[in-house]
């Protein structure tokens, strides 16, 4: 059988992972793999398919990004795209395909199930917000990434008296805000999910200068929505999903000013941006991936199609695409809560 690999949609530490035991298990199981360059884009401009073997994914593990190139590209825009997509599929022989990605490429991969196309989908964002799956590759090496920053901001902010606004990714999720909002000691986070206004900010920001504590560190998500906040969408550079380009929009500068003409306190904004998508993969993520991916290769050999890969406690299991193209996954109302007893 020839099988086929991409990965789409943002880049993230672990998709190296997920194709080396993707490549590596397929081969065990008598497979041709074959790499499909810059994601969905690879399938649309008919680009050259290169073989995956042993010699390429050696050495990978460790590695950031995606070897085989990424993109945003959405062929679901329209029925001729799909087409295309699937006359490429077929052109190359591709008899079964490993699509790795977020909510939007197992959107689209879900799209070519239903067309009768041979797709095992592994769920990639670090936005963690697929759902079907308790983790999501990439969001464990985000959250690091963050807490590491907070870390270092805490220093700076309580030597110079500071309040220190961080933006960290989540256009319509808060779930690396929260986690790593709550791993990194923030003394308040605004997500999308739980909207405050400026006042409940400011309240507790006076509660903590009560206490001695003149200095704090507020993390927001990217895609926050506050009562203060100019809703700028409307004229915002949207991707090709639909999407606003959220790196237009600082709602971390805004907060910032925000707060420091209310409050007369020092302010500053960090926006920890492209930060969180870089460098190796944690631990978790390498072996997340690991397993994953062969757990996808293991499914094109059962033939157990237009399903994805996820993970449910600590157990890998299967969920129909349906389900991961159904939506996005919130943050868990209990960890609102826990957040909550900080503030």
């Amino acid at each position: 059988m020839r099988v086929g690999v991409l990965t789409g949609g943002g880049d993230c530490p672990g998709l190296n992972p997920a194709i080396r035991a993707v490549v590596r298990r397929s081969l065990q199981h008598g497979f041709e793999v074959w790499g499909i360059r810059n994601g969905w884009a690879g399938l649309l401009d008919g680009g050259e398919l290169i073989p995956l073997d042993l010699q390429f994914v050696s050495g990978i593990l460790h590695v950031g990004g995606t070897k085989l190139g990424t993109s945003r590209t959405n062929p679901a825009k329209s029925e001729a795209m799909m087409d295309q997509v699937q006359r490429n599929l077929e052109r190359h022989g591709i008899e079964a395909l490993v699509a790795i990605g977020g909510d939007d490429t197992l959107g689209v991969a879900h799209r070519l199930s239903q067309r009768g196309v041979h797709v095992v989908g592994i769920p990639k964002t670090m936005d963690n917000d697929v759902v079907g799956t308790d983790y999501c590759i990439g969001f464990d090496s985000a959250v690091s990434i963050v807490v590491e920053a907070l870390d270092r901001l805490h220093t700076t902010a309580e030597s110079h008296h500071r309040v220190i606004v961080v933006e960290v990714m989540g256009r319509d999720t808060g779930w690396v805000a929260i986690m790593g909002g709550l791993a990194g000691g923030a003394d308040f986070i605004l997500i999308p999910e739980e909207p405050h206004t400026l006042d409940e900010v400011i309240a507790s920001l006076e509660r903590r200068r009560q206490r001695g504590k003149n200095f704090s560190i507020i993390v927001v998500a990217e895609g926050v929505v506050m009562p203060e906040l100019a809703n700028k969408e409307a004229i915002c550079e949207r991707d090709a999903f639909g999407h606003v380009r959220l790196d237009r929009r600082c709602v971390a500068e805004t907060i910032a000013q925000m707060i420091g003409e209310r409050t007369g306190m020092e302010t500053r904004h960090v926006v920890l941006g492209h930060l969180q998508r870089g460098g190796s993969p944690t631990v978790f993520d390498r072996v997340l991936a690991t397993r994953f991916g062969v757990r996808a290769a293991d499914m094109v050999q059962a033939g157990r199609f237009g399903r994805m890969v996820a993970i449910q406690g600590n157990h890998i299991v299967e969920v129909p695409l349906e389900v991961a193209a159904s939506g996005i996954k919130p943050v868990d109302p209990e960890l609102i809560r826990l957040a909550q007893v900080f503030y």
